[in-house]
Parts: structure tokens; sequence; C-alpha cells
């Protein structure tokens, strides 16, 4: 495309954003629109790994371009961490007690065949993450990116003598677990606002387990993470990961024009993974299991959210004129549900085998005694 005929798609596509962000375009025709992005996205993402050439192991189609290849393997671990917060996790916990379950899951869900509500989505996924994580009480657990501690809260209740340790660099996220576990009385966890990137675990018993549920997407260098986490488990121990994936393409999240609104508005930092992507930079973690959850499941989700915030959208019209303001609130409200169409659209394009979630068990690959 010649910069001319660039520069009027990118001035008809902010056009066009501006008009949905201001309600007067039709959900339809959003969905629509996301689904002609999703198109373009693959046609780009396929012209361009073509221009990178074989990556490191020689196979074409192993979904790492050049570029992406070196972020995930050298500079810093994670970038634009203040803005990341301000788009999702410093947003009062009142909206997404409006918008998430009651156990403000704020990842995909699991809508196993009958399922029809947020809630029993919201439990099935936990149940699932705790059994491919093989936890079992009495272990050390450090669960990295919490969250408003859906998890935490969950293996706190289920596991009353393992010793948990939640890690959010949200400080009122920590307060809100904080809260949730004087309520119940639950005494085997400890939560910290801190970087990933700079956390000091080097006094702290090795741990048996390291789960993360969709932090690694915010990051950069995964490499440096991993070697991090390798320090911290027990030789036996293990790390489990929920992520979500492109079934072949690893790409970063850039703002570059007026059609990456994802990256302005919600993403900024971002990465989306490759299925394979554990498998293709160093680490001194190995692969032992890898499971797919289809992306109709997170289509389901966004849906679902989409479907509270609509009705809820008066109670969070009122959250919002106190963070953003009366002239902004309702835009705001809009930009989350244009959030929801897109990511819903991204992950139920073609039938969810696109865009996906996946799940992985690592363990060290030269375990030693410690």
């Amino acid at each position: 495309m010649s910069p001319e005929r660039r520069g009027l798609a990118d001035r008809l596509t902010g056009a066009a954003i501006s008009l949905a962000e201001r309600a007067l375009v039709p959900d339809a025709a959003i969905r629509l629109g996301a689904r002609r992005l999703c198109r373009a996205r693959l046609r780009g993402e396929a012209a361009s790994h073509r221009a990178a050439g074989p990556v490191r192991d020689g196979r074409d189609d192993a979904g790492l371009a050049d570029p992406t290849l070196v972020a995930l393997t050298s500079g810093p671990i994670a970038m634009a961490q203040e803005l990341a917060n301000q788009q999702h996790y410093e947003v009062p916990v009142e909206f997404f007690h409006q918008v998430l379950g009651p156990r403000l899951k704020y990842s995909c869900c699991l809508w196993s065949s009958g399922t029809d509500d947020l809630d029993r989505a919201e439990s099935d996924m936990l149940e699932l993450t705790c059994e491919r994580a093989s936890l079992v009480d009495g272990q050390q657990i450090l669960e990295l990116g919490c969250g408003w501690g859906s998890l935490t809260l969950w293996m706190a209740r289920r596991y009353p003598n393992a010793e948990i340790l939640a890690v959010s660099n949200s400080r009122s996220q920590r307060l809100y677990i904080e809260g949730c576990c004087r309520d119940e009385g639950l005494r085997n966890v400890e939560v910290r606002t801190a970087d990933v990137a700079s956390l000091e675990l080097s006094q702290h018993p090795p741990f048996d387990r390291v789960i993360s549920v969709e932090m690694f997407e915010h990051l950069r260098n995964w490499s440096a993470l991993l070697h991090r986490i390798g320090d911290w488990l027990a030789p036996d121990g293990r790390l489990f990961l929920h992520f979500f994936c492109h079934r072949q393409f690893a790409y970063l999240y850039r703002d570059d024009g007026a059609g990456d609104w994802m990256a302005r508005s919600f993403f900024s930092g971002g990465l989306m993974p490759s299925w394979d992507l554990l498998r293709q930079i160093p680490s001194p973690l190995v692969v032992e299991q890898q499971w797919k959850v289809s992306g109709r499941h997170y289509e389901s989700t966004c849906n679902a959210w989409l479907e509270r915030l609509d009705r809820h959208d008066e109670e969070v019209l009122r959250v919002f004129e106190d963070v953003y303001g009366e002239d902004a609130a309702a835009r705001w409200i809009q930009r989350w549900r244009l959030f929801f169409m897109a990511c819903a659209e991204l992950f139920g394009y073609a039938q969810g085998e696109e865009w996906m979630v996946a799940h992985a068990l690592l363990a060290p690959r030269h375990p030693t005694a410690r």
C-alpha cells in the first residue's frame, strides 16, 4: 500500500473509531469491523513472517518474527507498566463487581457443555487450573499477577495447609485481597505489591508451584523472567502458565496508527504469544505438558462480561463519573464495550481455532538439589 493510501486508510479508521466510541455505530457493525481487522492482522503477520525468514530452529512455521524474538529474549522484562495499570488494574473494584462474575476472575473462563452462567464458568476454570497445576495441600505456592484474587482465594480455601504468596503490581488489588482474607479468616496468604522484574525472593523457601494466569502477555522479555522463576522453584517444582495465544504467530502490540486502538487504549506494551512460544526461547524450564483451550471459551467469557456491563450500565456510569468525570464517563463505558466485543470476535474467529488459550506445565530442565 502506498503511503498516501495508508494515510487515507488511517484517517478513515480513526474516524470510525471515534464514532464507535461515541456509541454512534451499531454493535453488529462493530463486530463486523473487528472480524475484518482479524483478517487483516493474519495477512499482515503472514507477510512479515515470510519476510523475516526461518527462525532459530529453521522451521518456517515456528511463529516468531525476528523483532518479536529479540524483544522476548533481551531488554526489559516489562514495558509501559504504569500505563497498563491505569488501563486495567487500578480501575476501581466496584466496576469489576458489576461486570465480572462473583469471584472477579478477569481472565478466560471455562464454558463446558451445559454451562450457561458466568459463576459456573469461573469455578470450572479455577478447578481446571488447580488440577493441571497438580496442586496439593501443604505446598509452597507463588502466584504471579494475582489480579483481584480469584485463584488466590480459591487455593487458600481448598488447600488450608498451603502457604500462598500472591504478587500484584496493583496496590488496590492487594488491599482488596487482604480484606477478603480477613473477612474469611484465611491465614495462609501473603499478598505483595511488587514488580515481577525486581521481585526479591532470595529469603523465601523454594516454591513447589509457581502459577501465572494471563500475566505473561503483558511482559516482553519472557526469557529473563523464566530464568528468575527457575531460581525460585524447588528441584521438583513446576511452573503452570495460562496465557492466550495465536496458533502460529507471536507479535507485539504497538501503537503505530489510528487502527491500533487496542494497543493504545487497553494493551499498551502487550504481546500476543504464539502457541509454541515457550519452546522457542532460551529457558531453564522445559514444557512437560501443554493443553489447548478453544478460543470459543474466551469468546463466551467476553460476551458474558458485555452482557453484565449493559445490564449494570447505570451503576458503572456512577463509578466512572467519580473516576473520569461526568463528561468522559459515558465514553469510557463505550470503550469497555468495544474492548469486550473486539476480544469476543478475536477469540471466536474461525470457531476459536485461530486465537485461543494455552495451559502449560513446565519443569526445571536440569533439576539440582538445594
